[in-house]
């Protein structure tokens, strides 16, 4: 029997209004995406700072992705619970409180705990944000909304590494925390005064059960995906115990929410909608390909280049011009080009930077060595961020709006930590591939080797060939990215092709029925 829909209200908005409301959106979602890659930089200062070994400090970051993970899908239903204006202010309320408890830490236990309290209602400003953007733009600038929440989510990342070096190096790694504060109360107090809800909030059983079976699949999940490379996967007990956890909470959730409960707290009936899964299967491709380089970067030219946590992070800044610059032209060329196409653009501009790095990731690389292939991955990024979510977007009502953007978050988020974790096993598989190639070259029969050997010790060409391997092995983690991102050009063939008659309509992208 068809369940019909909640009557929805217009609240789309005009003039001064909606420019608040656009700027306290995006200054949330900024935060959230902001949060994700700011404290890289300043761990191994928190780890100096709190007397942490470099196992415990890793889960600063581990607990903020934990809980972030497991809220994403949830939120469609906790907005309908509590009204999404609450939802949402009650969100940058708490994000912002804990903030404050993150940079206040005085112990590694207390920063953990608070990381994953920031970390839980971050996982509500992402998917929440682009719906409110939705909702507040006629239909016909879908397109525009969806640009304006681009700029936030793709900027965040690639701002955090910059601004946390430089927060470290010239204040201290709690004000990676505290800058929160200021955006965080504005957004909070500004979109409290006036956001309007589309729907009224109908309270309904809280499926227990399910809520359940979902954190404890994504929880684990996530967990695999971060500890398992350091413990060799499933040859470790608690790595293995969690896997098959995952593995059969996963398919105990799936099976519940489909035909044991009447209120899922997670709709996956939305996936029968061709857009939404071909989409969500794009961003975890997108997670994957396009997050590699900005995990794989820091770590070469912090490591072998010994660039400072500053100039590293300045070099996503390089990432982040393109991003700001090109965010308008894509939104304008989207409603007129097929998608598919802008996507396979992407990809291909994606696999092009991950090559150009593979050449340049040399001994002698500089600063502005990285230039070109940064932009480019910064335009690949916007290409394909901003046409899936116009379409995925596009072929869903209002109402099923906010359940298909969690799904698209989730994917990217998921992407992101399966790309970090598969990284981190070839790096380390690949410099000791490189480490016994090399040694094997290193004999005294070799002329090189004689010669080197009458002015140097063993000990410094022992650095020397190390040195050499792991910087091979970053040269080839960005060849495999670049190939993954080719590899990804078939699956845009599962979004479906613009269906139009007569003159181009005046929606930048296709709304399917049924």
């Amino acid at each position: 029997m068809a369940v019909a829909s909640p009557q929805r209200y217009d609240v789309s908005e005009r003039g001064l209004r909606r420019i608040l409301i656009v700027i306290g959106v995006m200054a949330a979602s900024m935060l959230q995406s902001l949060d994700s890659t700011i404290t890289n930089v300043a761990l191994p200062t928190i780890q100096g700072n709190l007397g942490a070994s470099q196992d415990e400090a890793t889960w600063v970051i581990t607990a903020y992705v934990i809980s972030a993970i497991v809220v994403i899908p949830l939120t469609p239903w906790l907005q309908n619970r509590f009204g999404r204006k609450n939802y949402f202010v009650v969100s940058i309320a708490g994000f912002t409180l804990a903030s404050v408890a993150c940079g206040s830490s005085d112990s590694l236990t207390f920063l953990i705990l608070s990381r994953a309290v920031q970390g839980a209602f971050g996982g509500g400003l992402v998917a929440t944000g682009q719906s409110i953007l939705r909702d507040s733009f006629p239909p016909e600038q879908l397109g525009t909304s969806q640009g304006l929440y681009a700029i936030g989510a793709i900027m965040g990342p690639a701002l955090g590494p910059p601004l946390g070096g430089y927060l470290v190096d010239n204040w201290s790694w709690n004000w990676c925390f505290d800058i929160n504060i200021v955006p965080g109360t504005f957004a909070a107090l500004i979109l409290f005064a006036l956001l309007r809800d589309p729907e009224r909030s109908t309270p309904t059983a809280v499926d227990f059960p399910g809520l359940g079976l979902l954190a404890i699949a994504l929880g684990t999940m996530q967990f695999v995906l971060t500890e398992g490379e350091q413990h060799y996967w499933l040859e470790d007990s608690t790595i293995l115990l969690m896997t098959i956890v995952c593995v059969l909470a996963l398919a105990a959730f799936t099976y519940h929410e489909l035909f044991r409960t009447r209120f899922p707290v997670v709709d996956l009936r939305i996936l029968r909608n061709h857009s939404v899964w071909a989409g969500s299967l794009l961003a975890l491709s997108l997670g994957v390909a396009a997050l590699g380089s900005s995990y794989v970067l820091p770590q070469f030219t912090q490591g072998p280049l010994g660039f400072t946590p500053q100039l590293s992070g300045l070099l996503f800044l390089l990432r982040a011009v393109p991003i700001a610059f090109c965010t308008p032209l894509i939104v304008r060329v989207a409603g007129k080009v097929d998608p598919r196409y802008m996507l396979g653009f992407g990809f291909c501009l994606i696999a092009l930077a991950n090559f150009m790095q593979a050449s340049i990731t040399t001994l002698q690389a500089s600063f502005w060595t990285f230039a070109l292939p940064l932009v480019l991955s910064g335009l690949g990024s916007v290409t394909l961020y901003i046409p899936m979510t116009i379409a995925v977007l596009g072929s869903t009502t209002p109402h099923e709006g906010p359940k298909a953007s969690a799904f698209i978050n989730l994917s990217l988020q998921l992407g992101g930590s399966i790309s970090v974790a598969m990284l981190d096993v070839f790096v380390h598989q690949r410099e000791e591939f490189h480490s016994t190639i090399i040694g094997g070259a290193l004999t005294q029969a070799n002329i090189t080797v004689q010669q080197f050997l009458a002015t140097h010790s063993p000990l410094e060409l022992a650095n020397l060939a190390y040195t050499q391997s792991t910087v091979l092995s970053y040269a080839d983690a960005s060849m495999a990215i670049g190939t993954v991102a080719l590899a990804c050009i078939p699956l845009i063939f599962l979004m479906r092709r613009r269906r139009q008659t007569g003159p181009p309509p005046k929606v930048e992208i296709e709304i399917e029925m049924g």
